[in-house]
């Protein structure tokens, strides 16, 4: 009996360091796992920074009940386990506990409540500009098969596949479909928004730092959908109006002719237009809602 004690006592440390050595494992891969990689942790506007926010809050009360999970199951297990040369008879009390019910009760009513305010003011405050402003910045997004059309309204130019916005100016985007329905997409400036055809969708979006930020479609289209991506340069509002100069002097018109090529699904590469045809995106909208002007809160632009 003594030399199987002593065996035990021998086998547990090893065990221990075998976890030990485990979980150091796992913590040295970890480290390589920067917000950089991860374009939602590493938000470069006010909306996402919102967003982030949401995300640590709801993660930090996640942590709490799994940790609390742990530790208990931890207690009970080392508490109420089996034990060598227990002799203890097995009569267990089957009565409820009005206290641990209100307590199991309680904690998830709390976090489904503090979640639920917290994620409804964000939610309500992010259909508004992220900086109040009289001037917003407008472009009118088209998603294609399996391509993205941006038009600036305000300077008269398109571009396609690229996007180029100015810092620290609210950009309100309008959104919509001329192929299947997807989802606009800037993880580092903010959540998603459907294009659906025949409708008018609003997402209100600001990027605070200078930088290229990838831009993709976040909804399954068929064959193209992985080459459905595009970056987003935000530059300084002077850097801007030289771009759009730049492009409205020495860049093609878009032509009807050529946008009928781009409706058709294939894959394109990045353009610049120093103009496109008159109330193409209305046309479009129109097009997919019977002819009728679309109504209602995501309608009437």
């Amino acid at each position: 009996m003594e030399g199987e004690g002593t065996l035990k006592r021998l086998k547990s440390p090893r065990k221990l360091g075998r976890w030990l050595l485990l979980g150091a494992a796992s913590a040295l891969l970890l480290t390589g796992c920067s917000p950089q990689q991860f374009s939602v942790l590493n938000p470069a506007g006010p909306v996402a920074s919102s967003e982030l926010q949401l995300i640590i809050l709801s993660g930090v009360l996640v942590l709490v009940v799994v940790a609390f999970v742990i530790v208990l199951l931890a207690f009970i297990v080392g508490r109420y386990r089996e034990k060598p040369n227990n002799n203890a008879p097995y009569t267990p009390e089957w009565s409820e506990s009005r206290s641990l019910e209100i307590i199991w009760w309680a904690i998830p009513i709390v976090i489904v409540v503090v979640l639920g305010i917290f994620t409804g003011i964000k939610t309500f405050s992010l259909t508004r500009p992220p900086e109040a402003t009289s001037n917003p910045m407008i472009v009118q997004v088209q998603s294609l098969d399996w391509k993205w059309l941006f038009q600036y309204p305000g300077q008269k130019i398109a571009t396609l596949n690229y996007l180029e916005i100015p810092t620290g100016q609210p950009i309100e985007f309008v959104l919509t479909s001329n192929a299947p329905m997807n989802s606009f997409w800037i993880p580092q400036l903010g959540g998603m928004e459907m294009t659906m055809p025949g409708m008018q969708m609003r997402l209100w979006l600001q990027a605070d730092k200078t930088g290229v930020y990838e831009g993709r479609g976040a909804n399954f289209t068929g064959t193209g959908f992985a080459h459905m991506t595009f970056n987003v340069k935000a530059v300084p509002m002077a850097t801007f109006t030289q771009w759009v100069s730049q492009v409205q002097s020495s860049k093609p018109a878009l032509t009807n002719a050529e946008y009928q090529t781009l409706v058709k699904p294939g894959l394109a590469g990045v353009k610049e237009y120093s103009s496109y045809p008159a109330n193409l995106f209305m046309k479009v909208v129109m097009k997919d809602n019977g002819g009728q002007k679309p109504m209602g809160l995501n309608g009437g632009m």
